[in-house]
């Protein structure tokens, strides 16, 4: 039997049809799936459901957006606390959260996934499908809390990241292309700095020490020299107290205005939101003026820029500042840290930044709100939406609401990081995780064929083979049992395709309660909006009900970095770790700086518990090499990169931009997905 999802009509009783009576919308609403399911009071919109479900962008154009400021009016969101962006979109400004500091937060919920196929299993789309659900059918007070997407993959093989089908954040062109600017603003703060760190260098080179503290330090119309604001913060940490220039001594002179950055020890690197490969590796210096500058850098992509992690993972503005003053773009000769507020532009970047700090309101297409903010890439950094969003949120849901966010890749890579790091920073405890499953992903794991982006499945993925299904849920296993090691109810949500079979299905199901998961749900969302995954709400309610252990870092923070990152690799199976000379060098250096008590961000491929894409399942036994390791300081982390992974990802031979284009009757985009 095939159970439907993408094409064909999800298979159960005829509907109950109820009527929902609001004050804005009248309409009737089909709840096939609970008898027991609530009408929402809230603003909503019932989906015309369509088979076989429509492209993206189209179910996306053909949704009229309900004004931002409805949205907002739901939440009992005061006008006084965001700022329109145009009729769809609105900042939330920071002083919500601190207008509702003192309400009790509502339930909190990661969604994550099993090591996934090239082609992506859902978990954007069980994400929007899941608060759906608990929005326009179950009554709850819920907030979607996703990353913003890079113009990278929207351009290039993943497409978009709004959802999928008719489950999607709206307007979808405007999520996946400028939103309101944050991403810009990051690349503009991140180039800052690293036209700050050539510059220094540069006129270094050319003056001497009273040369080059003077123009540092002018002579004001009164005839008087004077620090800036941002230049005590370098003299508290030389240890000097003075607050005159002219009271410092020679030596002193020469310690604050002399950084002499060792090159060789640069790590902050120039950014851009396209995939360029041919950008991964430059030179830069080869102008005339300047002759004998010439060094070797590159350019990464804007969602790998630490100014990513330190929005997504700050607390306030002034955690803000503090954190990108801190960010540490490379050594001194003598190797001492060298950071922004040395160069003297942590004030300029929270500038640029400003507006960047505030969460961006969007909607899904059933009209249950949408917290967009930060995007940083899970398998090179975090992967998790801003903390700032999530707590907002959680005082707008209030108790007995929902904040349901989603992190990237499988959970090995993103949940493991919500865990470990967002939520050490944040103080926040989820109660219930999901992880999303597909039957392709398991029948890949189990020994199926390769999976590749832009070519047709292979006969293995579109025909029943439950003992594909069941060798790759091994991999299912290992991250039921990973996750709930940090003390959360796992709730399994079974993203259903149309070539799945209900024999295929319930093998997932039962592998799933045998591997220890609260619940396991099969989902059709995709193709039925948040009526298709009802289920998945009242699971996910009833796990975060029967929450009871208290939440378990997989490793304490006073342990030295090699022992953190062996306890990372152990969770992956790894029965070791291999570190090159220049890891071992870095781990020395970050330790002796002081650094050693920050959590670890693996760099890893995101198509393998192991550094080796090609190994599938749950392998064990190998031994994980870390190539290097590199601080983001100002993060707070530090990163490991295991294997080969760039920074830098390139177009494939036929990207996704050959689809996308702009009706010029109507200014729809189309093709984008």
């Amino acid at each position: 039997m095939v159970v439907a999802n993408r094409h064909l009509p999800f298979p159960h009783p005829p509907p109950i049809a109820r009527p929902y009576v609001s004050p804005k919308v009248k309409t009737f609403v089909s709840l096939p799936h609970s008898p027991e399911a609530v009408i929402p009071t809230m603003t909503s919109r019932k989906l015309q459901v369509v088979t076989p479900v429509p492209s993206d962008i189209d179910i996306a154009n053909s949704v009229e957006p309900l004004y931002i400021s409805e949205i907002a009016k739901d939440l009992n969101l005061s006008p006084l606390h965001y700022d329109l962006y145009g009729k769809y979109k609105a900042k939330v400004l920071l002083s919500a959260f601190d207008e509702l500091q003192d309400r009790e937060d509502g339930y909190y919920v990661v969604v994550g996934g099993i090591t996934p196929t090239p082609l992506g299993e859902g978990k954007s789309t069980t994400t929007v499908g899941l608060c759906q659900a608990l929005g326009a059918y179950l009554n709850k007070k819920v907030v979607t809390c996703l990353r913003q997407p890079s113009q990278g993959p929207t351009f290039g093989i993943k497409g978009g990241a709004a959802g999928g089908g008719y489950s999607q954040v709206i307007p979808m062109d405007e999520f996946n292309l400028h939103l309101t600017g944050d991403i810009h603003a990051i690349t503009a703060s991140n180039n800052l700095l690293a036209a700050a760190i050539d510059a220094r260098m540069f006129h270094e080179a050319s003056q001497s020490d009273k040369a080059l503290f003077n123009r540092l330090c002018p002579v004001n119309k009164e005839g008087k020299r004077s620090f800036s604001d941002v230049m005590f913060r370098r003299l508290k940490k030389l240890g000097i107290s003075k607050t005159s220039p002219e009271e410092l001594t020679p030596e002193e002179v020469r310690k604050f205005a002399r950084l002499d950055i060792d090159p060789e020890s640069i790590t902050w690197r120039r950014v851009m939101d396209v995939n360029d490969r041919f950008l991964r590796k430059m030179t830069v210096g080869q102008g005339s003026e300047e002759k004998g500058m010439i060094r070797e850098t590159g350019f990464d992509i804007s969602v790998a820029s630490e100014i990513m992690a330190v929005l997504a993972l700050t607390t306030s503005l002034d955690d803000m500042r503090e954190r990108l003053g801190k960010m540490v773009i490379g050594n001194s000769r003598a190797g001492e840290p060298i950071t922004a507020d040395d160069l003297g532009v942590g004030g300029a970047l929270t500038v640029l930044m400003k507006d960047a700090i505030h969460p961006t309101l969007m909607q899904t297409l059933e009209g249950t709100p949408v917290l967009v903010h930060a995007g940083p890439f899970a398998n090179i950094a975090h992967g998790n939406s801003s903390i700032v969003a999530d707590k907002i949120a959680l005082k707008l849901v209030g108790p007995g609401g929902f904040v349901v966010t989603e992190a990237g890749f499988g959970s090995d890579i993103g949940t493991e990081k919500f865990m470990n790091i967002k939520c050490r920073y944040s103080g926040l405890r989820p109660q219930c995780a999901v992880v999303v499953a597909t039957v392709r992903a398991l029948k890949m794991h189990g020994g199926g064929p390769g999976v590749v982006a832009g070519r047709p499945l292979d006969h293995a993925y579109v025909s029943e083979n439950v003992s594909l299904v069941e060798a790759g849920c091994v991999n299912l296993a290992k991250h039921i049992s990973n996750v709930k090691a940090y003390g959360v109810n796992v709730v399994v949500a079974v993203n259903v395709f149309s070539t799945d079979t209900e024999a295929e299905l319930n093998t997932v199901k039962k592998f799933s309660m045998d591997a220890g998961a609260f619940d396991a749900v099969i989902c059709s969302h995709h193709a039925h909006g948040g009526q298709g995954a009802v289920d998945l709400g009242i699971a996910v309610e009833k796990a975060c009900q029967n929450i009871t252990q208290p939440l378990e870092f997989l490793y304490p923070l006073d342990i030295s970095i090699k022992e953190k990152i062996e306890a990372i690799a152990k969770s992956y199976g790894a029965s070791g770790v291999e570190y090159s000379d220049q890891a071992e060098k870095q781990i020395e250096m970050y330790t002796q700086q002081g650094f050693s008590n920050l959590p670890i961000c693996m760099s890893k491929t995101q198509y393998s518990f192991s550094h080796d894409a090609s190994k599938k399942g749950a392998p064990s036994g190998f031994v994980l090499p870390i190539r290097d390791v590199r601080g983001s300081i100002g993060a707070g982390f530090i990163y490991p990169l295991v294997g080969t992974m760039s920074t830098m990802p390139g177009l494939p031979t036929r990207p996704c931009f050959y689809e996308i284009d702009i009706d010029t009757v109507t200014g729809k985009v189309v093709g984008l997905s």
